[in-house]
Formats: structure tokens, sequence, C-alpha cells
């Protein structure tokens, strides 16, 4: 008795959704990421329009002043999905709790200076509430935001940010012990600070600020883009050695979140400013007008975390948020 084994080659009819192919073609396969971004957001067949607002449909691209022939040419270089996401944040948080584990197992913030521990409980650990209002920004973002591509992004920062808030809260439990005192303090700082209440008086800006590309530019492009570096680079370079490198440890994760984020900002506002000359434009016009206003906002927080080194790091900041603003091509 012979047995012969034969192998077949099915051909799949089609390579992904219908609704991708439309974009990409059949025969092209699609990627992850494609597939779960591309038209994504419901365009049809509305249940009902808001009650708050009932000359706009749920989903509504006239909730801002820029204009886009298609929504989904919005790119996420990281390519984030809520799969890639959550495993990217998953193993991050991995490491991250190993180097607090570390820092808390050994005492080493415990252990700092009065001068270092009221320095982070008066300029670091409120930034647990500027992460909140990122995360608030952002949720907006997502919820009034038009395209999938886009929104999708935002949820992601938006969740991010409550991370960083929680990294924070736990930075100033390690200065005290796990009392608490440290995050009321910060809290105090926050609330009543002068130095921090021209931040503050930006952040209740960005509450009311209704055009919601508006807000993603003013938070994740301005604010984060002046604020960033100037805490996490120049404030932690300059106490970290006081506290045995500790904070650079533990706030590592800060800067790389910045570093990879401003990839997808970055691709995204000038996608925007790409499709016209009036969002070009527009986007100009905000930019110019938040930096200023951002800029005069973190002056006295400057010179509270940096004291006579305040100005050069400043202009640093400047110089370098003006060169990446540049780069895009929307120099006022």
């Amino acid at each position: 008795m012979q047995v012969d084994i034969k192998t077949t080659d099915i051909q799949p009819i089609r390579q992904t959704f219908s609704h991708i192919a439309r974009r990409l073609g059949a025969d092209k396969a699609a990627s992850r990421y494609q597939e779960a971004t591309f038209d994504m957001q419901p365009t049809t067949n509305w249940h009902y329009r808001p009650l708050w607002e009932p000359d706009r449909h749920v989903y509504d691209p006239r909730r801002t002043a820029i204009v886009m022939a298609d929504w989904y040419v919005f790119k996420d270089p990281r390519h984030f999905y809520y799969g890639v996401y959550t495993m990217a944040r998953a193993k991050q948080q991995e490491g991250t709790d190993k180097q607090f584990e570390f820092a808390e197992k050994r005492n080493l913030l415990g252990n700092v200076d009065e001068a270092t521990r009221e320095s982070l409980t008066q300029v670091l650990v409120p930034l647990r509430h500027y992460e909140w209002g990122g995360n608030m920004n952002n949720t907006y973002c997502c919820g009034y935001g038009y395209g999938t591509a886009v929104t999708q992004a935002c949820n992601f920062a938006a969740m991010d940010r409550l991370g960083i808030a929680q990294y924070l809260s736990r930075i100033g439990l390690l200065l005290d012990l796990n009392q608490g005192a440290a995050l009321d303090a910060g809290r105090q700082a926050w609330l009543a600070e002068p130095a921090w209440q021209g931040v503050r008086r930006v952040m209740e800006n960005l509450f009311v600020t209704r055009d919601w590309f508006e807000l993603f530019v003013a938070q994740n492009l301005v604010f984060d883009g002046l604020l960033y570096p100037l805490i996490y680079r120049h404030y932690v370079d300059a106490l970290s050695p006081r506290t045995g490198n500790a904070l650079a440890m533990l706030t590592e994760f800060m800067g790389d979140w910045y570093a990879e984020t401003a990839r997808w900002v970055d691709a995204t506002v000038k996608t925007a400013a790409d499709e016209s000359p009036a969002n070009k434009d527009r986007l100009v016009s905000w930019i110019a007008g938040w930096r200023d206003e951002v800029q005069r906002a973190l002056d006295p927080l400057a010179r509270l975390a940096l004291g006579d080194q305040a100005p050069a790091a400043l202009a640093a900041v400047r110089a370098e948020f003006d060169t990446r603003i540049q780069r895009m091509g929307l120099q006022a």
C-alpha cells in the first residue's frame, strides 16, 4: 500500500476587511495597526444628536477649525493600537517598578538632605496635578476629536498621564517613608505657591478651550514641549547628584515617554499643516500664542527649581522648542 501526501496552496479570496481594501486595494495585506485604525469611527446611522449640542453630530469634524479632506491621513509612527500599546507599556512598567523597588528597599530618597527633600516636594511632586490636567485634556481630544487615527492615540496619551502621575506620587511617598506628607505639601504648592500659579492658570485655560485640535497643540506640543525638558532634563540633571542619581533613575520613564510621544505629536501637527495653507496659518497662530503664554508661566517655576540657572535653562528650552517647530515648517 502506498500513501501519497500532497499539499494544496489555498489562496484567500481577499487579504483584509472590505473597508480596509477600499483604501489599500483588495490584493494588499494590511497591518494590524491599519485594521485597528482605518474607518473605525461611525459616520452614518446616528442614534441621536447630543442633547447638549444639538447642532452637532456625536462625531463631527466641525468641532475644530482644522479642515481635512480625509481624517485618516494621520499616522502614528509608533503604530500603536490597543494590543501593541498595552504590551509596550506593560514592558516599560515592569522595568520602572523594579527601579522603584530598588529605591524603596535602599531608602534612596528617604536619606536625602532637607533642602533636596524640600525642592522635590515643591517642584516635582506638584507635577502629579499637571499630569492629571494632561489626562483631562487628552480625554477631551479623544471624546470630541474626529477620526480613530487621532482619537485612539489621544486616549493612550491620556492613560499615560495617569501612569506618570502615579509615578510622581510614588516619588513623594519615598520622600517621607509612605506617610503622605509630601503629597499634601505638593498639593498645597500647586494650589498656593506663587511659582506654580502661572502653570495652573494655563492649565485651567486649557480646560475651557473648545477647539479640540487647538487643545491638542497647546497641551501636547507647546506645554509639554517646554515643561518636560525644563523639569526632566535641566532640573533632574541639576538635582540628581544630590540623590545619588536616584532621581534620574526614578524619572527615566518620563523622559523616555516624552521622546516617544513627541514623534506622534510632531507627525500629527505636520500632517495637518501640510493639508492646506489655511491649516498651517491657524497652527502657526496657535503655537505662537500658547508658546508665549506657557513661557511666561514657566519663568517663576524655573526660578524656584533652578535658582540662578533658570534663565540659561529657559533659553535652552525655548531654543530647542523653536528648532522643533522649524523642522515642521511652522515658525511664525
